[in-house]
């Protein structure tokens, strides 16, 4: 049983206001990105390697992911199956193997998007009979943009992020380019340096428009503080747009850059050698 989850980019992200329980109102587009990984999961039977001396109802690897090291039972995937096995006692033991094409720590949403494609599999290989509202409800339980990619299309997001509303935004016929450097960005520290505010234009209005129309009005609120602590990622975002970019940003609080693009941008790796990048027609 194999799955492919998928990446996903923020267009626009404006932190609004700060909740009573630490946590922040933000309002966003998420829009899917044909990036993967690849998830396998395979039962566990008393002849499967990992089975012996096991008493694990779930075993987990990770391959291309060295940041995904440490507690496996912690990690989302394991803890969707954790959240399933509660109400559904008779999935069997299993094993699942995890290949990361999608760049961590990145702001594209990729541990999100395993452990939502976990329920996923989870539910059509063991008949589960769950509908996409059921699956919805679990994924936003294990985290704030893990809701969205149970159905993966375009959303309005407002909340935490698990408050979905579809858009009709298509931008088939565009290229993407995503920069992603070897620079961390620490999510809690970012929160901490932004002022919530609302913005002139919600992002959900912008995106209705042109993409021509987006640069200037479309904004990321974590580029500010982000940019001001790491000055690289200001300036990948300047050279995509000197390659031609039409519209180009920082997704999420980092450390992933993306552009839209009319025409391939060809010579991406060759800009950046020294770092991840990835370029797709939508």
């Amino acid at each position: 049983m194999i799955t492919y989850p998928i990446a996903k980019i923020n267009l626009g992200l404006n932190v609004v206001a700060k909740r009573a329980d630490g946590y922040h109102d933000l309002q966003t587009v998420f829009y899917p990105v044909p990036l993967k990984d690849a998830l396998e999961v395979q039962p566990m039977g008393e002849g499967f390697p990992s089975a012996v001396d096991c008493d694990l109802k779930v075993t987990f690897a990770a391959t291309n992911a060295e940041t995904l090291l440490g507690d496996e039972q912690r990690n989302l995937v394991v803890r969707a199956y954790g959240l399933l096995k509660e109400d559904f006692p008779t999935l069997p033991r299993l094993h699942a193997h995890l290949w990361k094409g999608i760049p961590t720590q990145a702001g594209m949403g990729g541990g999100s998007s395993d452990c939502a494609y976990m329920i996923r599999l989870l539910n059509e290989s063991f008949e589960l009979g769950l509908s996409d509202e059921q699956m919805i409800q679990y994924a936003a339980r294990l985290g704030a943009d893990c809701a969205f990619f149970i159905k993966s299309t375009p959303c309005y997001a407002e909340g935490i992020g698990e408050r979905l509303e579809p858009v009709s935004l298509d931008l088939k016929g565009w290229y993407i380019g995503v920069v992603r450097p070897d620079i961390p960005v620490s999510t809690r520290e970012a929160f901490s340096l932004i002022r919530p505010h609302y913005p002139e234009l919600c992002c959900r209005e912008v995106t209705a428009r042109p993409v021509e129309a987006w640069r200037g009005a479309l904004t990321n609120d974590f580029e500010e503080s982000v940019f001001a602590l790491h000055p690289e990622l200001g300036e990948v975002k300047e050279r995509l747009y000197k390659m031609g970019a039409t519209y180009a940003a920082m997704s999420g609080s980092g450390s992933a850059l993306f552009g839209l693009f009319m025409e391939e941008p060809g010579r991406l790796g060759q800009e950046f050698p020294d770092m991840f990048t990835f370029s797709s027609l939508f």
